[in-house]
């Protein structure tokens, strides 16, 4: 959802639609402010009691959604907006295990080549910054080898996770499909008749989970009239302008979305497909969007910290990019994930379930969205499948947040960022490369001496 959200990336977007177009392999981003120019600590955001004006973030001008001072914002969410607190349970913190490596940053591979020119060499260290990373966690056989923080992010802080959000619900909804609780074949308006005359009346539950329905509804940032504008005013992204009259919560404005073309057809990523399908977790499960995810997946993994979830104007939970949690809590979540759902001795997610979603969607309706930087993935489950030789899947939000499994190297990676572009095509030439140049490095060094590791933390 929360591309939706950018005013300031307009002429990003028009690159973006231009390499859609006409297939190159990536786009080169506009220039900005980088890493270490642009970071919140060095810019002063928020500091002073008052700050002063120049300094001052806010909702109200849209100023937290800007760039630089996004960067800030990411870090401290519901200072900015309607939060609800998803508990991290009562047992006991689950271990992750720290053998910190001295041999990481070097790691060094060749970007995707991009518009403006050929690939070019660059270190995993490199990465960080062009990223513009505000924490990084790498596992290796379930132990922390590798672990960063930048800006305003501390080890025990939360950030936005933005679409990462969407691959959350998307198991949830899942495990609720291989429960019988959810029929994928059933129309959405069998459980949900509030939607009857929308573009999700005739809607599979499959369809919806895996962002292949057909609506009339564009997230095209240079057009003032998109719908996208619509869904974040109505969700409280943006302010309502004065006298606004329009929907007051996504639930309002879901089933205004009208249908455009034949459901199943082809992908496209539209961020009304995740908030139907969280209201159907919620209808079938009776629980808000916050109990739902504490009680079947967040409260389990004995996560160090509480997450939370923004809401909507009315308190719904926002399933398609309100999560907020800690680094490592997201890095448990990828672990249980890469372990087939078992942790601490439970098994949290069925095996069957993770195996249906690695083995991904369909190839061929998945290249109708586009993705230049994407070759051979497909989408499933609200999950994003490489199909390489490694296995590999992964959780997505804009301005960089990331979560990566890699079954063959047994590595998990999970990031966050603030990127000043919202969309992952001009994050995908160092990403990409980057994350599978550090699982080969790690499954050629199993046995490194211990004098190229660093001494392990306590």
């Amino acid at each position: 959802m929360r591309a939706s959200l950018i005013a300031g990336v307009v002429a990003a977007v028009a690159t973006v639609a231009t390499v859609a177009a006409t297939g190159a392999l990536a786009a080169t981003p506009p220039p900005v402010l980088d890493a270490r120019a642009s970071d919140p600590l060095v810019m002063g955001w928020m500091q002073g009691d008052p700050p002063p004006p120049e300094r001052h973030i806010a909702f109200h001008d849209r100023s937290y959604m800007q760039f630089p001072q996004l960067r800030w914002s990411f870090s401290h969410w519901r200072e900015l907006i309607p939060t609800v607190s998803v508990s991290r349970g009562r047992g006991p913190v689950s271990a992750l295990p720290r053998a910190l490596r001295d041999d990481l940053d070097a790691v060094s591979f060749m970007t995707m080549a991009t518009t403006a020119g050929g690939s070019s060499r660059m270190t995993w260290a490199e990465s960080l910054l062009a990223n513009y990373t505000d924490g990084i966690v790498v596992l290796h056989r379930g132990t922390i080898v590798y672990e960063r923080y930048a800006g305003t992010l501390t080890e025990t802080g939360q950030h936005i996770a933005h679409s990462v959000t969407k691959s959350f619900y998307g198991t949830l909804a899942a495990m609720l499909v291989a429960e019988g609780r959810l029929d994928e074949r059933a129309r959405v308006s069998r459980y949900l008749p509030e939607l009857k005359g929308s573009a999700f009346e005739d809607a599979t539950v499959r369809e919806v989970l895996d962002m292949t329905t057909a609506q009339k509804f564009s997230e095209t940032y240079t057009d003032p009239n998109a719908e996208i504008w619509d869904f974040a005013r109505a969700g409280g992204i943006l302010p309502w302008p004065p006298g606004y009259e329009g929907p007051k919560s996504l639930y309002e404005f879901l089933p205004t979305v009208r249908k455009q073309g034949e459901h199943g057809a082809g992908f496209a990523y539209r961020s009304t497909n995740a908030e139907v399908l969280t209201w159907l977790i919620r209808r079938v499960t009776g629980q808000s969007a916050a109990e739902a995810l504490q009680e079947r997946l967040f409260g389990l993994l004995g996560a160090e910290q509480d997450a939370y979830l923004g809401l909507d104007p009315a308190g719904n939970g926002v399933g398609a990019g309100g999560l907020n949690l800690g680094l490592r809590d997201l890095a448990r979540f990828g672990e249980m994930l890469r372990r087939d759902g078992e942790w601490n001795g439970r098994q949290i997610v069925p095996a069957a379930v993770i195996a249906d979603i690695r083995r991904g969607g369909d190839r061929e309706k998945f290249k109708a969205g586009g993705y230049a930087t994407l070759p051979g993935w497909s989408y499933r489950a609200q999950w994003w499948i490489s199909h390489d030789d490694h296995g590999a899947y992964m959780a997505r939000g804009v301005h960089g947040q990331a979560l990566y499994i890699d079954p063959k190297a047994e590595m998990v990676i999970a990031r966050f960022g603030s990127a000043p572009w919202a969309s992952n095509v001009f994050l995908d030439p160092t990403t990409l490369p980057a994350f599978r140049a550090m699982a080969e490095h790690l499954l050629r060094n199993l046995d490194k001496p211990e004098s190229v590791r660093a001494r392990a933390a306590p």
